[in-house]
């Protein structure tokens, strides 16, 4: 099995035209880590030496006492990281990053070990103080919504003040006509105080 999996990395190196020759001024990955670690995910990054000509990265991925191997390998890049997919959870892997050049491979890093978590694990590590970027953009929206309704209320609101107050200021305008009418009106029901069709004293 091991030969199997040799060959073909062989093979698959042969055809990029990457030789496996070691490099002697090429200096393996420093400082290489696991990031973003999630059930069946994970990132590894890591560092170069200054002045080093790479082109490239090479990564093997193990599961622990599994012989099979996936090897994942770039050129033509200047990045530092690359992402593990389709994991298993609840299990050990080990980790190598290479690194190339025009002339090879340099050897091989420090291998770095980890353990992917159990889903009931990775649910109950989300504490309700853990926040999500999907929960504050799902808060952000809450919140303009809620600001929109609120506007909107304080719009109508003014708007029933407003119409209010000009009914208010129409009916106070109306009183004083009103009043004036109505001593109008009473004031031609009324008897006079002196009659000028009472009738003539005699003289005596």
């Amino acid at each position: 099995m091991e030969k199997t999996v040799l060959s073909a990395t062989l093979l698959f190196l042969s055809c990029l035209g990457v030789s496996l020759v070691h490099a002697d001024s090429l200096s393996a990955p420093l400082n290489v880590t696991i990031r973003e670690l999630k059930v069946n995910s994970a990132v590894v990054t890591w560092d170069i030496f200054e002045g080093d000509p790479v082109i490239g990265f090479a990564i093997t991925q193990q599961k622990k006492d599994v012989h099979m191997l996936r090897f994942i390998q770039e050129v033509n890049t200047t990045t530092r990281s690359c992402a593990l997919w389709e994991l298993e959870e609840d299990t050990d892997y080990i980790v190598h990053v290479q690194s190339i050049s025009l002339s090879g491979t340099s050897p091989p890093s420090e291998p770095v070990r980890f353990r992917t978590p159990k889903e009931a694990e990775k649910l109950a590590s989300n504490s309700p103080d853990e926040v999500t970027i999907q929960q504050v953009g799902q808060s952000a929206q809450l919140r303009a919504g809620e600001l929109i309704i609120i506007v909107v209320v304080l719009i109508m609101w003014a708007g029933v003040i407003a119409l209010f107050c000009r009914q208010y200021d129409i009916i106070k305008d109306n009183e004083p006509n009103n009043n004036k009418d109505k001593a109008k009106n009473s004031s031609e029901c009324s008897t006079p105080e002196h009659p000028t069709g009472g009738l003539l004293r005699s003289k005596v």
